[in-house]
């Protein structure tokens, strides 16, 4: 892990205050670049920083080598010691202007095209392909972190952050929402690549809408909404979990176009590879 010299990054903005703190764009000042920084404190022990740690932050830097175009960029990883206890570690990314949530707030009415969506879509699923293919999962997306350049290049952001910076995340007043979370992880049964899968179903439907799927206030809440759509899964398909089936109302499943409308018989039919499950949602 390089000790780089944080004088090399210059702050030009706070971005925002994510689930692993506060990020901010900076200018290199070697190169004059843009990047974003993201820091987060890690505790130390007498043999530095945690194996974990820098073994994720390894994988990141490994990535890096393919060079996917879909993919954020990690240009360089910087440690400070603070004290004995506690290491800062600064990563960082290629800064992208905008986000598919602000992408999709800009877009002209009627909204998008289906050929820009087609065109996004399949741009997201070859950065997430790439990652799974690495063994790295994603665990968070959502179309904040999902990066839209200028071009209409699609770049995933934020993968991994989720392991290496979990032992932060506790100590974030932000919640990490629960709009894009499958089933399986609200009843927390299991927790694996499908789950991205998932979240891609959600930011899919939300190209047309322009509005979040499901808008859960809680993980019950959450579910509730989930199962108005794909309906509630049978008895024998509900995980040993604590929350009982019969928290919920016994309901069907309702077609896709109810809830999103103007997507095209072909499109439905993808979205329903993962909401319509043969409620394979419960099994890892």
């Amino acid at each position: 892990m390089a000790h780089a010299a944080s004088m090399q990054y210059e702050r030009v903005a706070e971005i925002g205050g994510g689930a692993y703190g506060t990020v901010y764009k900076a200018r290199d000042t070697e190169s004059g670049q843009f990047v974003a920084l993201k820091s987060v404190r890690v505790q130390t022990d007498k043999n530095g920083l945690p194996i974990s740690t820098v073994r994720e932050v390894a994988l990141l830097k490994r990535l890096e080598q393919f060079d996917h175009p879909n993919v954020v960029r990690l240009m360089d990883v910087c440690a400070t010691k603070r004290s004995d206890q506690e290491t800062k570690v600064t990563l960082v990314f290629e800064h992208v202007d905008q986000d598919l949530k602000t992408y999709l707030e800009r877009a002209p009415a009627p909204g998008l095209s289906s050929e820009c969506i087609k065109d996004l879509m399949r741009q997201l699923l070859c950065g997430l392909a790439f990652l799974h293919s690495n063994r790295v999962m994603h665990r968070d997306l959502k179309p904040e972190n999902i990066l839209v350049t200028s071009q209409g290049q699609v770049k995933l952001a934020d993968f991994g952050l989720a392991r290496i910076f979990s032992c932060h995340m506790a100590l974030t007043p932000v919640v990490v929402t629960l709009w894009y979370r499958p089933p399986e992880v609200l009843l927390q049964s299991s927790y694996a690549t499908p789950v991205d899968i998932w979240s891609t179903g959600c930011i899919f439907a939300e190209m047309f809408r322009r509005k979040p799927l499901f808008c859960g206030e809680s993980e019950v809440d959450q579910l509730g909404k989930i199962f108005e759509l794909i309906g509630l899964p049978p008895e024998d398909e509900w995980p040993s979990v604590t929350l009982s089936r019969k928290n919920f109302p016994l309901l069907t499943p309702r077609p896709i176009k109810e809830f999103v409308s103007g997507i095209s018989e072909k499109g439905a039919q993808l979205l329903l590879v993962r909401y319509g499950f043969n409620l394979g949602l419960f099994i890892p």
